[in-house]
Formats: structure tokens, sequence, C-alpha cells
């Protein structure tokens, strides 16, 4: 279930960067066409990608409604932090993507 938390998140991050207002809010300059593209076809990405945890891990039927909550928790969370902590915000993105991959690791292993 962390493993789909941290994927929505990081899609809901790079979607919401994708935005010129929020990227120049957070990375502190203007984002080219290109950076937009990526950011919109990786947060899109990662949100297809992010119930392949919870339905691995719980079958169709409890995979989904798993995710669907988790799927609102990390939006709902973004929302919050985002007017409040925007820094914060995107350190939290940043985590979930370098924990992304080694929770990736841990469950093949495990």
């Amino acid at each position: 279930m962390l493993l789909a938390a941290l994927l929505c998140y990081a899609g809901f991050m790079a979607l919401c960067l994708a935005m010129d207002k929020h990227f120049s809010d957070l990375i502190r300059r203007k984002g080219t066409l290109a950076q937009r593209r990526c950011l919109r076809a990786a947060g899109a990405g990662l949100l297809l990608v992010s119930p392949w945890p919870a339905v691995a891990s719980q079958g169709w039927a409890l995979g989904l409604v798993q995710w669907c909550a988790v799927l609102m928790a990390s939006a709902g969370l973004m929302v919050w932090l985002m007017p409040y902590r925007p820094r914060v915000a995107l350190g939290l993105a940043a985590a979930c993507v370098v924990a992304g991959p080694i929770g990736v690791i841990l469950a093949r292993l495990g």
C-alpha cells in the first residue's frame, strides 16, 4: 500500500509542476514547454501504474478500493500542503521518487 501511495503522490506532484504557476513558484524559474510535457507524461504514467502494487497485494476487489483511498489521501495531502508549505510538498514528492524504486526492489525480494 505504501508503494501505491508514493506513486500517487509523486504523480500528482508531477501534474502540479506541469502547470506554469506551480512550476515557477516551486522551482523559481519558468519551465519550458518540453519540461511541462515531460512532467505531464510522467504524472499520468505514475498515476496509471499506481494501482499495480495495491492490486498485486490485495487482489482486484480489495486492491482497487484501497488504491482509491490512497489516491484520495495523497491528493488531499498535496492540496493541503501546497498553499501552506509548498517547499515541504515538493520535498515530500522528491522523497517519494527516491523511495518508490526502493519499495519496488524490496517488494520483489520479499
